[in-house]
């Protein structure tokens, strides 16, 4: 069976494609039920974190600090987005009666602080100290303010703090503007690339990590796909793609590229992932983050499926925000370097597959 056989139907018309995302959308929008009830930190005392940035985002001028950065096209930039979160009395009610807790809602940007990449950096080699740094970029329907928010919120979970830069590229923040997010993503990959290869020539040789989420995914495999074609002597660390809106079939052509430059290249995959199904169905071809791809094709990448955790969000799409499991196997790849049959709770499926169990 061919990976578009599997696809049944004909492919969504753009009026109903548009509808669908809206539905998705608002779903993205609820609440959100994560794995443990947090810490309670002291009622109404901000508790300030965040991530370094590099973006191609256009700065708008505007007073507030989750608005510093729109969706328009421009040259590149970096700094620090600081988040601060303000608990709420109102919750801790709720928090103490109900086994869950919605931590990116109750994030905010409390500041943005511009500053050149170069600094950005020596930071972060400060932060990390021997932790591998990561470079990791967002996907479809994420602007900067929610962009700072989720970026913490994943790198809280995956215990990589002090670790972690993140490009921010132009997405528009509007559900309805996919096919615009897919132009400005590929506008995108050249300084993606750069920003790639600028880290492996500061951290050395195997040491930088990288990821990508869902549309992010497809623009961090290209941009390695361009890096690899301009340095060739490149050596990265190890690659994650989790839930990624791309082609099947197109990260096997571009495999053979790839995998030389890289220390491991390892792809996350579910079943109940509904933006990525309504993509399927806009492009024809099945996606790259769908479970029941056959994914032996893969030459030399580990496929992790997270069919078997429970959904912690409504859209099925944010599980290395949302789940415990998946921010513990993703610790152990990037700060172990940690192959699947090395890492806890993995279960074999295939020759290069594997499930993650749930915690007992």
């Amino acid at each position: 069976m061919t990976p578009r056989s599997r696809l049944s139907g004909r492919r969504l018309s753009g009026a109903v494609f548009r509808a669908a995302l809206t539905a998705v959308g608002l779903a993205a929008a609820l609440p959100v039920t994560a794995q443990v009830a947090a810490p309670v930190p002291d009622p109404g005392v901000p508790q300030v974190r965040g991530v370094p940035f590099v973006t191609n985002r256009n700065e708008t001028g505007l007073p507030s600090p989750g608005d510093a950065y729109g969706d328009e096209r421009s040259g590149v930039s970096a700094g620090w987005c600081d988040i601060t979160e303000r608990p709420l009395r109102l919750l801790e009610k709720v928090r103490e009666a109900a086994p869950f807790y919605i931590p990116e809602e109750l994030l905010r940007v409390g500041d943005v602080r511009k500053a050149p990449l170069e600094a950005v950096l020596e930071e972060l080699e400060q932060t990390t100290g021997d932790r591998p740094p990561l470079l990791y970029t967002h996907g479809f329907y994420i602007a900067f303010e929610k962009g700072c928010r989720r970026a913490t919120a994943f790198q809280e979970n995956a215990g990589l703090s002090g670790q972690m830069l993140w490009f921010s590229w132009p997405s528009d923040g509007a559900v309805l503007n996919y096919t615009h997010d897919e132009a400005d993503l590929y506008w995108s990959v050249h300084d993606l690339a750069d920003t790639i290869g600028t880290m492996a020539a500061r951290f050395g040789p195997g040491r930088v990590n990288v990821a990508g989420h869902s549309l992010g995914a497809r623009g961090m495999a290209l941009a390695l796909y361009e890096l690899a074609g301009r340095q060739t002597e490149v050596q990265l660390g190890q690659v994650a793609l989790l839930a990624p809106d791309m082609d099947f079939d197109l990260l096997r052509r571009m495999l053979p590229r790839i995998r030389p430059i890289v220390a491991g290249l390892t792809v996350y995959v579910a079943e109940r992932d509904w933006p990525l199904a309504l993509s399927a169905q806009l492009h024809g071809y099945p996606r790259l983050g769908e479970a029941g791809n056959p994914v032996e094709l893969l030459e030399g990448v580990e496929v992790i499926d997270l069919s078997a955790l429970p959904v912690r969000s409504s859209s099925g799409h944010l599980y290395h925000i949302y789940n415990a499991e998946v921010g513990e196997d993703l610790a152990q790849l990037f700060n172990d370097g940690a192959r699947a049959a090395d890492r806890r709770n993995l279960a074999p499926l295939g020759e290069n597959s594997w499930t993650l169990l749930p915690e007992n």
